[in-house]
């Protein structure tokens, strides 16, 4: 029994040492032992390589303001643990994570002791998430964000009432497969009987491993440049601008907050879930509530703009197509900027790829290390560069207090690479950034 949530945390982070570990049989035994909490709840499915949290956030909003109270279930977390099971985008209180830590830790022990051996980090927050939405505090609908793949996920013993995938990419190749059709057949995974499912998935051999899971469970099947399109796209000083044509409707001008063109397809993606969740009785989504929640909505740490005087840009870009959407912004918003990089990253990434497009877009390199397990250290990312203009640091905390004191006119700061990274990086340039009094 622990008495105090950092006894809680460190027990559940303490998991971490399992690994990950595909498959449902711990999660299915738990669920078992718990009542089945996941059969109580209304959800919606949200996969993909990229965009996941910023989907699930898009659609959160779009929910809120429709006047319904929204579980989120996400990873990983940007500025504290308890965003992961959020209501309305608030943590969970960390009192509330230390009830649920006693709870699902006495039945950690007990499936230790079985031939499934004990969960993993991930799977107690899951189990965690469900037993919470269930039991503590009820809400009308929970999104939950796939956490590495689908077909295998903790998260994939939910019968949802909407599915979407948001794109596939060459990411844990490791654990899901070297090639777009295997990477997309576990994503696929998400798909259940006859559950409307969205994507935004364009490479073809991608798309046609989930066109046939989608038949094969007689799922409509919904994908943007053919059953629903964005035109008229134009990019804003805070934001973007663009129409969405869809068999509901079509809906002109619609704003968001977030930057990036594939923040249009994340919206866009939320957009056609809201209009498939308003066909089920127990919902009604005017479009009024599609428009503010899609402008209101925003998440930490993707293309996310912390000062712009000094100019100080922090993005999530943990993989190769993140990088690729990074760059694009990059070079269409700011083209006669002097760009100053600094990257950390996890070692099991296709780095040579990631560090080969910021070599191009980057005026000034740091590779920086930081304190995690499956952290690449700044001195192998340092190696794999080709910038005539790097550095590597290990500190990367003073590193980065110096940097801000020396951006200058028509320079950008950016800090980039691992969600990990981001989580530790931007609370202290936020601090760094307030007690500099600089503008945000």
């Amino acid at each position: 029994m622990f008495t105090t949530y950092s006894e809680a945390l460190d027990w559940i982070h303490g998991r971490l040492r399992l690994g990950i570990k595909p498959g449902l049989a711990r999660m299915e035994w738990m669920m078992e032992r718990l009542g089945h909490p996941e059969r109580k709840i209304k959800t919606v499915h949200i996969g993909g390589t990229n965009g996941k949290g910023s989907t699930v956030t898009y659609l959160r909003c779009i929910l809120e303001a429709a006047g319904y109270t929204v579980g989120t279930f996400t990873s990983p977390y940007i500025e504290q643990f308890n965003e992961r099971i959020s209501v309305n985008g608030k943590p969970i209180r960390d009192k509330e994570i230390l009830e649920l830590t006693n709870v699902i830790s006495t039945l950690a022990d007990e499936l230790e002791e079985t031939e499934l051996g004990g969960p993993t980090e991930f799977e107690v927050i899951t189990a965690m998430s469900f037993y919470y939405f269930a039991n503590v505090n009820q809400v009308d609908i929970v999104l939950y964000e796939v956490g590495l793949g689908g077909r295998f996920d903790s998260t994939n013993i939910i019968q949802p009432i909407a599915s979407v995938i948001t794109n596939i990419g060459l990411d844990h190749t490791n654990i899901l497969g070297h090639t777009y059709e295997e990477i997309a057949f576990e994503k696929a995974g998400i798909i259940k009987a006859g559950v409307p499912t969205f994507t935004a998935v364009k490479n073809e051999n991608a798309i046609k491993v989930i066109k046939e899971q989608a038949e094969k469970k007689r799922a409509p099947l919904y994908r943007l440049n053919q059953d629903f399109t964005i035109i008229s796209h134009s990019p804003q000083e805070n934001g973007e601008v663009f129409t969405l044509k869809s068999p509901e409707q079509t809906l002109e001008q619609l704003e968001i907050s977030m930057i990036g063109q594939h923040q249009t397809e994340n919206a866009a993606l939320a957009v056609m879930a809201a209009q498939s969740i308003n066909h089920d009785g127990d919902f009604s989504i005017s479009e009024h509530a599609i428009r503010t929640g899609v402008k209101t909505a925003y998440w930490p740490g993707r293309f996310e703009i912390l000062s712009k005087s000094p100019l100080v840009i922090i993005d999530g870009a943990h993989n190769d197509e993140g990088i690729s959407a990074l760059v694009q912004e990059l070079s269409n918003r700011y083209p006669n900027n002097t760009i100053h990089i600094v990257f950390a990253a996890l070692k099991d990434k296709k780095l040579d790829q990631m560090i080969a497009q910021l070599d191009q877009i980057a005026d000034e390199l740091s590779f920086v290390s930081f304190d995690f397990p499956r952290a690449a250290k700044a001195s192998e990312l340092y190696s794999i560069s080709h910038s005539k203009n790097k550095v590597m640091v290990d500190k990367w905390e003073s590193h980065l207090a110096k940097m801000i004191q020396t951006i200058g006119e028509n320079q950008i700061l950016v800090v980039t690479g691992s969600l990990y990274f981001i989580s530790e990086a931007k609370p202290y340039l936020s601090e760094l950034l307030k007690n500099n009094v600089i503008s945000l």
